[in-house]
């Protein structure tokens, strides 16, 4: 898959994933690579981006397999930026699939 596509979709991705339940960097690296290949290198700056941002805030929770875990969990704002960034994917998915689907009329 393209890096480009990757990178543009990548936020919204981890918005819709933390919005549904709270996770910790690697698990949430890891679901998002069920679907997704990305390098954790990706995930954890744009998941410091967005908490500075307060779309994601941070809590540590004690874990069976060693020490505590930072884990994110969406704001308010989070939700509202959440939204907006699927409408907006939404339109953007849409006009290009327009473009393509006219494009292969012609040929």
């Amino acid at each position: 898959m393209n890096v480009q596509f990757k990178k543009g979709a990548l936020e919204l991705c981890v918005l819709v994933m933390i919005a549904s339940k709270d996770q910790y960097g690697y698990e949430l690296a890891q679901n998002i690579s069920t679907k997704i290949q990305i390098a954790e290198g990706t995930l954890y700056p744009l998941l410091r981006r967005l908490t500075k941002e307060e779309y994601l805030t941070t809590y540590f929770a004690a874990s069976t397999e060693g020490p505590s875990r930072k884990y994110y969990s969406i704001t308010p704002e989070g939700r509202t930026y959440k939204e907006t960034l699927i409408q907006d994917w939404n339109m953007f998915t849409s006009a290009v699939t327009e473009l393509i689907e006219e494009e292969n009329k012609i040929e």
